[in-house]
């Protein structure tokens, strides 16, 4: 099921630092605060995350598909300050029992799957009833003209180069109508500037019965 991106993954963990010391470290804070229980993190990356679950957390089930960011994922897990599992898997297809977490998180992943339905299916499927998506993207502009800008680079260079990801997708109403009810959503620009990548939003849902 492994993904490859070798350049991406070369470039990535240099970029994620930089992120955390601008301010994205306070915001994977806010994604993780509060979890209880048994969490699949999809997407795990590098593990940046890692170091952020609080201890009511009682383990993480890390899915990353890139092998060299499952590989330092694996070292990170190492330091967390709860148990960390990193497995190999896919958002479309998790390695993971119907109903077995009490939260799915993804940060910076819905940009890059391949297909944003059958993801977020697949996160329905491994919640137990009651059980909360966690999620941190980057998303669609709000402007007629970056959004274009969005369309452009999602056709053409973008992807290519930085591991599949999509910088305008409109997530937060795929996530609705995948039979998910936003109960918290915080829209936001990182950085600050209006950039086709700086439109990102942080959010809680739970599953629709």
């Amino acid at each position: 099921m492994s993904v490859r991106h070798p350049l991406f993954a070369r470039l990535y963990p240099l970029m994620a630092r930089a992120m955390e010391r601008g301010g994205m470290a306070e915001r994977r804070q806010a994604l993780l605060t509060g979890l209880t229980g048994e969490v699949i993190e999809v997407g795990a990356g590098d593990g940046h995350n890692f170091a952020h679950y609080p201890p009511t957390v009682t383990h993480v089930v890390a899915v990353e598909p890139e092998p060299r960011l499952r590989a330092l994922a694996e070292g990170a897990a190492t330091r967390a300050p709860v148990p960390v599992k990193v497995v190999d898997g896919l958002a479309e297809h998790l390695p993971v029992e119907d109903s077995s977490a009490d939260a799915v998180v993804v940060s910076l992943v819905l940009c890059s799957v391949r297909d944003q339905h059958t993801a977020l299916r697949e996160f329905r499927r491994v919640l137990k009833p009651g059980g909360q998506f966690r999620f941190l993207e980057h998303v669609r502009a709000d402007t007629l003209g970056l959004a274009r800008v969005q369309r452009a680079l999602d056709a053409t260079v973008w992807p290519r180069i930085a591991g599949g990801c999509h910088t305008g997708r409109d997530t937060v109403t795929t996530i609705e109508r995948s039979g998910f009810a936003i109960e918290h959503l915080d829209r936001f620009r990182f950085p600050d500037a209006r950039t086709p990548t700086s439109f990102h939003v942080l959010g809680t849902a739970v599953a629709r019965h």
